[in-house]
């Protein structure tokens, strides 16, 4: 089978890892609490900021959230290396900047991703995803971002939504985690 992927926010907890970064460069200390109930991608607003205080923030910390200890998500791993074993073709499909996309990849293979180059696509907006999607003609797609996954409804992959607080309005086969991601596909 062909099984595909975002990253951020799937299959590794880069939000939540934001998160910590912040407290620690504005030295808060917000309560995890606040980021596990919003209910937009953005992370900014507990901290008290704009959004564009936000936007600023997140791209002047680009690198240190990216490349740092940014964990997978629990079995997160495991699974992509066992459906790698199996012999299953595995597709990453990231909205990262371009000028992040190399240093990505390389820091995945380095986590034990099972990375191929030729399968690692990078630097697209979320409406580019979906073509790039479309021309793979994969069995399942996992992502956390309700636009990319509506776009999909009416093709053939199998979508599979990554819970997250502020996808949950979405009535879509979901993952809380990743030791469901079996059962889901079978």
């Amino acid at each position: 089978m062909r099984f595909g992927f975002d990253i951020d926010d799937t299959l590794i907890n880069l939000r939540e890892h934001a998160f910590h970064l912040y407290n620690k460069k504005l030295n808060q200390n917000v309560p995890i609490e606040f980021f596990q109930s919003l209910n937009r991608v953005e992370i900014h607003e507990p901290f008290g900021l704009s959004d564009e205080e936000g936007k600023h923030m997140w791209n002047r910390s680009l690198e240190e959230i990216y490349y740092t200890s940014c964990p997978p998500f629990p079995d997160a791993l495991e699974t992509l290396q066992r459906l790698d074993r199996q012999g299953h073709e595995i597709f990453y499909i990231t909205s990262r900047p371009a000028e992040h996309g190399e240093r990505t990849k390389e820091w995945m293979k380095q986590t034990g991703f099972p990375v191929v180059d030729e399968k690692f696509f990078y630097g697209m907006k979320d409406h580019e995803k979906v073509e790039i999607i479309k021309q793979l003609k994969l069995d399942y797609y996992v992502d956390d971002k309700p636009d990319v996954l509506n776009t999909l409804l009416n093709e053939s992959v199998k979508v599979i939504i990554k819970d997250q607080s502020y996808n949950r309005h979405i009535d879509l086969p979901r993952m809380v985690h990743w030791k469901e991601f079996k059962n889901i596909i079978k």
